[in-house]
């Protein structure tokens, strides 16, 4: 890339004027999509305007089209919905309407559309854009524009950022609110949940959803429910029989309650629908148990969006400014969108029509093939939750194979869902599942049981770790570990954790030499708030810490918001790692953010905070400066609140907050719930195949590199990666990983921020074709 592109995006936008509307059902993360939109644009040097209440706006015209400014977007990232209002159109939908919408942004000079909607909102989009010239020459002969202004407006640039809590739309692994929705439904389950099993009663849920089942399937992953109802994949015929027996057999386990979900639009193999009332009436007839109905309705859409809708709004607004900048008469209006955790460009009308061709493909009862459209993400939820839900566990004893679980390293939200579906996966593979108390040093003192499917029941939703984890690595006690592995007849080790669990993993392999027991298969399932395993983009509890920083964040924020003049330095956890302050700063609009992997100088410093004398002179009189806790041995948050606090004398006060070890505690995120629970899946299965390959004369013995793995998630894929070849890849002094993904995201963070850097445009999206990119879709 040249010195000149580099300095191209300052100026892209110069001369040009780009709009931003929210359109449809309202989802928690567009303002943050707004945001981006407004600041980034203004950082090119493009004017930005609102247009209020959606596209009702963009016909009215008049005051509902605003220029906006930079402080105009301030305090928006925390707030759910959408601040410049959505409205349903039905003028738009005219050729009337458009001709005058086409009028308003001509006469303003706008040729460039951001649309945050569902599909019906980005399918009117592409209507709009096609009709364009024709709307202009009908525009002129009326005499409306002059033909200079129609010069001016020859073409109309759009791109579209779906927002849609019900992740329905094809080619985009996630939409805008779709994590927040989980937030909200989650959070009420497992409310529900402690009252359902103080009465033993069998809880009916239906959450949204009216042609797709994303939301109530992931759902019911991440609480264990016993059944769900969506609309692609409608139950055999003789479900009633199946989902009684299923009932009456989790009841039998032990279990005092049931939890079904429903997905709004569920229905049976004719396509007749099948509603929460109908379940609960089945239940009462043939179970006589005690069963409730709670509708989830417009909660689900409410509520502060969480960090990840914060974030990916964020990314999706900077990816479309530069989208509509760059765009040329012949590009397609394309979507921008989330695939694995790269942003791509889609050209819209190909994710349209893929969506489209889910519903029809349901219309006509070929639900493998819906299934199928949604994409490998959904295909893979959907396989994780049929093994887990709907098959039989083996009742025999004494299983195929003996596979021990263990916790190593700090405790992170979502250890316990991964242990459960890794223990649950194994039992029903037929497998001997044992689980082994706090870490290494528990394996070599033998504090190990055996684990059945109850023992882990209902551990999806609780924090920490269950089993007891220590950072004790096991170099020391090989000895006694061989022992134990010899005596309990081990054959497979599944170790989730951080970084401890990482080079434990490596002890072990490099105790192989001396030890011929400790060749068994084993893998790592990354674990830590940290997010610093090297081979995975992230790990389990990663995303819980995050929303937790994000929340104290907004309070601390509200606070400074109310006495003015006022700057927090908060200190988060990571060890060297600085993804927890990168992303937080992401996700609360922090001012700086100090990490010890972006060097930084008292010229830094100073820099920063000539930023915040300026920034009090604006209306948003307030700042927020993140630290992770190991960025630089010198400059300590006390050093950092000090030096603050002499240069701002008069001008700001500051004050400081460590965070502390909240950030390992609470209850996991659907993400991690969800994320554990198939990376325990996923482990385990390997787990089965590589015991068989390393079978010989009666026993277990694997040597080879590929039989001591992390599994990761790498950009689109989980994949399992040998420990020794990650080696390379790995700081160990400062325990990260040598390259890491999120770094590229660091200049997003400082042009929100308002500072003048550099958006290195290399990492930019291409446009992508939607079919081609099916077959490798992220297998999340």
């Amino acid at each position: 890339m040249t010195h000149e592109e580099h300095h191209a995006a300052k100026t892209l936008g110069v001369g040009k004027a780009i709009a931003v509307l929210t359109s449809g059902g309202d989802a928690q993360g567009m303002n943050a999509a707004v945001r981006a939109v407004v600041r980034v644009g203004i950082f090119t040097g493009a004017r930005v305007f609102f247009v209020h209440e959606g596209y009702q706006g963009l016909v009215d015209g008049g005051e509902h089209i605003r220029e906006a400014t930079w402080e105009s977007v301030s305090m928006m990232l925390q707030l759910g919905g959408t601040v410049i209002g959505s409205a349903r159109c039905k003028d738009f939908r005219e050729r009337e309407g458009r001709l005058r919408a086409a009028h308003n942004l001509v006469k303003r000079g706008i040729t460039n559309l951001c649309v945050i909607g569902g599909d019906g909102s980005l399918t009117g989009a592409d209507t709009f854009r096609s009709e364009w010239s024709d709307l202009l020459n009908d525009l002129q002969k009326d005499g409306k524009i002059t033909a200079e202004e129609a010069k001016k407006s020859s073409y109309l640039n759009i791109v579209g950022l779906v927002g849609s809590i019900d992740n329905d739309f094809c080619g985009t692994d996630m939409t805008i609110g779709t994590d927040s929705a989980l937030h909200r439904i989650v959070e009420i389950v497992d409310a529900i949940t402690t009252t359902a099993q103080s009465h033993q009663r069998t809880f009916v849920l239906e959450v949204m959803g009216r042609h797709c089942g994303y939301l109530a399937l992931v759902t019911s992953l991440s609480c264990g429910a016993d059944w769900v109802f969506i609309p692609e994949c409608p139950p055999d015929d003789d479900w009633e029989e199946h989902l009684c027996r299923r009932l009456s057999e989790t009841r039998t386990r032990g279990s005092r309650l049931n939890i079904i979900i429903v997905a709004e639009g569920a229905i049976d193999k004719n396509g007749k629908p099948i509603t929460s009332e109908d379940i609960k009436n089945l239940v009462v007839k043939r179970l006589g148990y005690d069963t409730r109905v709670t509708v989830l309705g417009h909660v689900q859409r409410g509520g502060t969006p969480s960090a990840f809708d914060r974030i990916l709004g964020s990314r999706m607004g900077v990816e479309a400014v530069m989208a509509l900048l760059e765009g040329t008469p012949d590009t397609p209006a394309c979507v921008v969108s989330l695939s694995g955790n790269q942003a791509v460009r889609l050209p819209l009308m190909e994710c349209v029509q893929v969506t489209k061709d889910v519903t029809k493909a349901m219309d006509e009862k070929r639900f493998d093939e819906a299934i199928k459209l949604r994409g490998r993400s959904f295909m893979n939820n959907w396989e994780v939750y049929k093994l887990l839900a709907h098959v039989r566990p083996p009742v025999s004893k004494g299983g195929l194979h003996t596979v021990a679980v263990m916790n190593v390293g700090a405790p992170a939200a979502g250890m316990n869902a991964a242990v459960r579906s890794t223990v649950r996966i194994g039992l029903i593979q037929g497998n001997r599942v044992l689980v082994v108390h706090d870490g290494f040093e528990g394996l070599a003192k033998g504090q190990i049981e055996e684990a059945g499917w109850s023992y882990v029941g209902g551990w999806t939703g609780q924090g920490g770790s269950k089993l007891g984890t220590k950072r004790t690595l096991p170099k020391k006690n090989l000895e006694q570990i061989s022992a134990n592995i010899t005596k309990f007849n081990i054959q497979g080790l599944v170790i989730i954790g951080g970084f401890e669990a990482y080079t434990g993993g490596l002890e072990l392999m490099e105790g192989r030499k001396q030890f011929d027991e400790l060749c068994i298969p084993f893998v790592v399932i990354p674990a830590t708030v940290s997010n610093n395993v090297p081979g995975s983009d992230f790990s389990i509890g990663a995303d819980t810490a995050l929303n937790t920083i994000c929340t104290t964040c907004d309070r601390i924020k509200q606070s400074a918001a109310g006495t003015k003049r006022r700057v927090f330095i908060i200190e988060t956890m990571g060890g060297y790692c600085g993804y927890l302050a990168t992303m937080a700063g992401l996700a609360a609009g922090a001012d700086a953010a100090y990490i010890f992997e972006e060097p930084f100088t008292i010229r830094d410093l100073q820099v920063n905070v000539e930023h915040l004398v300026q920034k009090m002179k604006t209306t948003v009189k307030r700042g927020l400066v993140l630290r992770n806790e190991k960025c630089n041995e010198n400059y300590t948050t006390d050093f950092i609140f000090n030096l603050y606090s002499e240069e701002g004398k008069g001008i700001f006060d500051s004050r400081k907050n460590v965070l502390g070890h909240m950030q390992q505690g609470g209850s996991p995120t659907p993400f991690d719930r969800n994320f554990a629970t198939k990376m325990g899946a996923k482990a385990m299965n390997w787990m089965s195949g590589k015991i068989k390959e390393s079978y010989r004369n009666g026993r277990i013995f694997a040597n080879t590199p590929d039989s001591g793995c992390v599994l990761g998630m790498r950009k689109r894929a989980l994949v399992f990666q040998p420990v020794t070849e990650l080696k390379d890849q790995t700081d160990f002094e400062h325990r990260i990983p040598k390259e890491q993904w999120w770094l590229k995201l660091r200049p997003i963070l400082k042009i929100l921020a308002k500072y003048e850097i550099d958006l290195d445009t290399s990492d930019h999206a291409h446009l992508e074709h939607i079919s081609r990119k099916r077959s490798g879709e992220a297998a999340v």
